[in-house]
Parts: C-alpha cells; sequence; structure tokens
C-alpha cells in the first residue's frame, strides 16, 4: 500500500508529550533523589529547555508522562508560594520573576502516572486520553538542541503542517553507534527531509539500512495510539514507538527531518558535559570567565602531563 498524507494532519501541533518516568540510572547517586530531567544546564533545568522549545512552537498543553514517585518535575512548574513571597519581601524583582515565569501565560501542564516501566511506546499511549484525535509531538529531554534560529520542534512544525504529515527529527551517526538508536531508510531529500521508507530499532551496524538516527524529537499523527494498542512487547517485554511507527509508514507519510542546530545527547555524561560548556560559551556573562578558566585548566593539565 503506498503512503499517502492524512488530513487531520493539516493541523498546528499544540500538545507536546513530555516522557519523564525513566530512572536515571547512569547518573546514579545524583538521581536518587533529583529526576535526570531537572539536573541543570547553567541556571535552567533540562526539561525547562525542553519546555520552552515546545512553546516556541506553539504547543500550548504539556503532558507529562511520570511514575509515582517522581514528583520534583510537577513542583518545578508549580507555584513556590513561601519562595515567591520571600523574593518578594527582599525586594528581588528579577529572581521572583524568574521563579514566576517558568512558564509563560496560557500554558497548561498536565500530568499522568505510567504505572509500569514498558518503554517508550507505552509511556506515549499513557498520553491518548489528554491528546484526543489531533497531530502532536513528543520531547525527550535527554536530547537537548542548540540554535540560535527556530528550534528543531518549531522547524519540524513548520514541515508537519505544510506536507500534512508526521515528522521525526534524524541525524546522521557513525555506522558502529546504530546499534543504540533507532535507524531509517529514506527516499531521497528534498532539502532537509525525505520520507521514511523503513525504521528499525536498535539494528546490527551491519544490517542497518543507513546511518540516519532518530533522536527525540517526534510529530505523530494520533492514528499512533491505536497502532500502539496492539504493538507487541519486544526486547525487555517494551513496546516500543519504532514498532508502532513503522506500522504507520504503511498508513500514512512519515518524514524524516535534518534540523538546523547541535543535539546534546545529555542522557550520558560527556553530552551532559558538553551541553555546559556549550551553553555557557554562549552565554552573555559566563562566556568571558569560563574561556579563561578552561583555558587555565588546560593549561595546568599540560604543566602537570609534562613533569
Amino acid at each position: 500500500m503506498s503512503a499517502t498524507p492524512t488530513p487531520t494532519r493539516s493541523r498546528r501541533i499544540r500538545k507536546a508529550v513530555f516522557p519523564v518516568a525513566g530512572l536515571g540510572t547512569r547518573f546514579l547517586p545524583a538521581t536518587k533523589t533529583v529526576p535526570k530531567e531537572m539536573l541543570p544546564i547553567i541556571d535552567k533545568p533540562l526539561i525547562q529547555y525542553a519546555v520552552d522549545e515546545a512553546i516556541e512552537a506553539g504547543c500550548d498543553t504539556l503532558v507529562f508522562v511520570t511514575n509515582r514517585y517522581k514528583h520534583a518535575v510537577a513542583d518545578y512548574f508549580d507555584k513556590a508560594f513561601e519562595l515567591e513571597h520571600r523574593l518578594e519581601m527582599s525586594g528581588k524583582v528579577e529572581l521572583l520573576q524568574l521563579v514566576r515565569n517558568v512558564l509563560p501565560e496560557g500554558v497548561q501542564t498536565i500530568f499522568v502516572t505510567q504505572t509500569e516501566a514498558l518503554g517508550l511506546g507505552h509511556a506515549v499511549l499513557c498520553a491518548k486520553s489528554v491528546i484526543g484525535d489531533e497531530p502532536f509531538a513528543v520531547m525527550l529531554p535527554d536530547d537537548l538542541i542548540w540554535n540560535r534560529g527556530p528550534g528543531a520542534l518549531a522547524q519540524m512544525a513548520d514541515l508537519a503542517e505544510q506536507e500534512r504529515c508526521s515528522v521525526i527529527a534524524v541525524q546522521q551517526v557513525p555506522r558502529e553507534q546504530t546499534g543504540s538508536y533507532g535507524i531509517v531508510a529514506t527516499d531521497p531529500f528534498s532539502g532537509r527531509s525525505g520520507r521514511i521508507s523503513a525504521i528499525v530499532e536498535k539494528p546490527d551496524p551491519k544490517l542497518a539500512p543507513s546511518t540516519l538516527a532518530v533522536v527525540g524529537r517526534y510529530i505523530l499523527d494520533s492514528r499512533i495510539f491505536a497502532l500502539l494498542e496492539t504493538t507487541k512487547p519486544g526486547k525487555g517485554g517494551e513496546i516500543q514507538l519504532t514498532d508502532a511507527i513503522a506500522d504507520l509508514l504503511a498508513e500514512q507519510t512519515v518524514n524524516a527531518y535534518r534540523f538546523k542546530g547541535t543535539r546534546f545527547d545529555c542522557g550520558t555524561h560527556i553530552g551532559l558535559v558538553e551541553a555546559t560548556i556549550r551553553f555557557a560559551l554562549d552565554h552573555e556573562i559566563l562566556s568571558d570567565p569560563v574561556r579563561r578558566s578552561m583555558q587555565a585548566a588546560l593549561d595546568e593539565l599540560g604543566v602537570e602531563e609534562s613533569s
């Protein structure tokens, strides 16, 4: 069956799903009490960067799929009455505005509990009742994407609205790393996008159909929910979003999109460090002192290595 655009995809996305139920075991012991989504890049947690990107793309309803033990994300977006009162009484107006403006006026947050850790596909399915019958975004906060122009999701939303199709963010990775990603095969690209002809979860590098890897930004038609409901669990008993997208390809057009920007895999230690350095170097106040500090550290290490 040839894939065809979906009429319902003519609408602009206004809802974004954030799967934040993971335990963040790579960052233990820090994540014993602090969710990985709350780890800071300079002075904002990872989740704030993802939320800002979603709002820039036009989303006004943010759906967080969490577990029963993680309350920090909900607390972060809730009012902090005592803190706000103390800042107000101290005349710290700028800090007060920072605390109050983590979300702009008119944006709502909804929290849904994932009762079991059954994979990304299951986490997305948990948001079905909130999303309803409309296109929506899925954003993985671990993937922090830096760009001086429009964010990755805004770029994708423009394409999805124009082409009336689902859109998945991709980037080239070394072939030896394909076993860590969902990998797509596509028709020839036109500009930054190309129709996906196949998608496979974490293929052996020798069997991978390409080196185009899926990263943590998706715009999906609501048809994905019905497909997720019939998707059989894979390795580890998890329901993979990739498997449902593979089924969606038989019914609708799904485009791969090579976004403008730099992606940092903040689910890894090196990715978190790289993102912190990049954002610090781009910071209006911190840039110069950070450069001096980095140079001093490199000089000191060079002396130690030569002695």
